[in-house]
């Protein structure tokens, strides 16, 4: 004959299970009065507005953009690089991490991987100081000084105080006089 086991007893799993569901009941009641609950009434209905999930800018997790700024700062660009492209697949519309993911394929020497995420940066963000100089070194990096000297001047045109934009300027500057070559 198969084992039966009697109403009155429960495994402890279904024990605690019904316990918690008996607290539950018992949490969600209000005054207990002559050892009998008493609901108590519903709280007024209030008037909330609710914000679209689509509108609110959120973000996982900002830790691997903290890494790879710090790695960058650094000088470990390949280790920046991975940190800040994580960045961006967790925070696609996050125009920091695109920027930074950028500068790092730069210092790499990936002007291909570079050139796109500056794209999609500009796409994002459009064509502020720090990436329009980002882009002027980067150019810089690659020997095209004509590009650089034009990204370094729109840079400076939107913010002529800027002491970097200045510096790289003079810079590409400096580094004509010793490309310069002497006639045959």
């Amino acid at each position: 004959m198969p084992h039966q086991r009697s109403r009155a007893s429960l495994s402890p799993f279904h024990a605690m299970i019904l316990l918690a569901c008996m607290s539950a009941v018992f949490s969600s009641c209000g005054t207990v009065e002559n050892e009998v609950a008493v609901a108590s009434s519903p709280p007024p209905p209030e008037t909330a507005t609710v914000q679209d999930p689509g509108e609110v800018k959120y973000y996982p997790s900002d830790e691997p953009l903290k890494l790879g700024m710090e790695y960058f700062s650094r000088g470990q660009y390949g280790i920046a690089q991975r940190y800040y492209r994580d960045a961006v697949e967790k925070a696609p519309k996050d125009v920091t991490a695109w920027i930074g993911l950028a500068a790092s394929y730069d210092r790499l020497r990936r002007f291909d991987l570079a050139d796109q995420a500056y794209k999609r940066a500009i796409a994002l963000g459009g064509e502020t100081v720090q990436l329009l100089n980002n882009q002027g070194y980067s150019y810089m990096l690659r020997g095209d000084l004509t590009k650089a000297r034009l990204k370094f001047q729109k840079a400076y045109e939107l913010d002529p105080t800027n002491a970097t934009i200045v510096n790289n300027l003079q810079l590409l500057d400096s580094s004509r006089k010793f490309i310069q070559r002497t006639p045959e």
